[in-house]
């Protein structure tokens, strides 16, 4: 078990689940379900959109994007959109199929699939390697890469346009949020790219990982949610807030701690690139008690939605927990 595994399981033994070990083993279960139905709906939703575009630009986009993943932003969309009353505590596999909110997931999920097209250029992180294959500046080519990330962007706005069985306001407010989300993750990557003259104070940090990685995060969660009370979003917002900033926080770990047959990329770039990070700035052991404190933040926000919000608490563990 490596560092990060090994302290992220002692931390969620110490935040305390308000759920059973059996309805972790649940969500564990669901969430690999959920990955399938994504993929499947992912290879039906590709193909129409990329009829008109040059075979070697659609096979750059394609192999970005359907290299799997965690695929965690269109999971908090489906999640942002469920939690009824008398609805059971997760989707039922079967009735997503059917659900209006699949062009959002997978909308989402473009955009993150642009971006880290994107990131991995030379002139940006410089990455050789992408959940364990070539990055697709290697793979095909540099301008094929900023091109398939360009689309990527136009797409995902067009997938939203396009969807069906909507109210034009959920529409609008899905591009809304989209859009916010999109340009939002650009500004924190600008403020990550840029050299820095001093190190970063501890709110700095914050304000570019909430740019850079949470800005994405709520935009999917609250794409999701765009139809439910407005005391439900409120707390949503206030649950996905610390939530994204722990996500960063924890990448910044595993890229300490781990290796790159764990990570699927280059391990400790940021020290070797002279990065700011929560680990590079404030050390190991800060960046875990930070760690603890976003968690404990994000979980608590979730108590006015009550057993309701189960998901969501599985979901936050499962970022404190994840290895790669």
């Amino acid at each position: 078990m490596s560092n990060a595994v090994g302290g992220a399981s002692a931390l969620a033994a110490e935040l305390g689940a308000e759920f059973s070990t059996e309805f972790k083993a649940e969500f564990s279960a669901w969430h690999q379900a959920f990955k399938l139905l994504f993929e499947a709906q992912l290879a039906a939703h590709l193909p129409p959109i990329l009829a008109d575009a040059p075979p070697r630009l659609a096979e750059a986009i394609s192999y970005a994007v359907q290299q799997g993943g965690k695929r965690i932003r269109p999971m908090l969309v489906m999640l942002g959109g469920h939690g009824a009353d008398g609805a059971p505590l997760l989707p039922e596999p079967a009735t997503l199929n059917q659900s209006p909110l699949w062009p959002a997931a997978i909308a989402v999920e473009l955009i993150h699939g642009y971006s880290l097209i994107h990131d991995d250029l030379p002139s940006m992180d410089n990455d050789d390697l992408r959940r364990g294959k070539p990055t697709v500046h290697r793979a095909f080519d540099e301008a094929t890469a900023i091109l398939a990330g360009d689309a990527l962007q136009s797409l995902a706005f067009g997938l939203l346009s396009d969807a069906q069985k909507l109210t034009d306001a959920t529409r609008l407010a899905w591009v809304r949020l989209l859009s916010e989300g999109a340009s939002r993750m650009v500004f924190g990557q600008h403020m990550d790219t840029t050299p820095a003259t001093r190190a970063p104070t501890t709110a700095e940090l914050s304000q570019m990982h909430q740019l850079k990685t949470g800005a994405l995060l709520h935009a999917a969660l609250m794409m999701g949610a765009v139809t439910k009370p407005s005391a439900v979003q409120a707390a949503l917002a206030a649950f996905i807030r610390p939530l994204g900033l722990a996500f960063q926080i924890q990448d910044d770990i595993l890229d300490a701690t781990g290796s790159i047959e764990q990570l699927g990329k280059t391990p400790g770039k940021d020290a070797a690139d002279h990065k700011a990070s929560y680990v590079t700035v404030l050390g190991l052991d800060t960046a875990r008690r930070h760690l603890h404190t976003t968690m404990t933040e994000a979980v608590q926000a979730l108590a006015p939605l009550g057993q309701s919000a189960d998901a969501l608490r599985a979901c936050a563990e499962f970022v404190l927990t994840r290895d790669h």
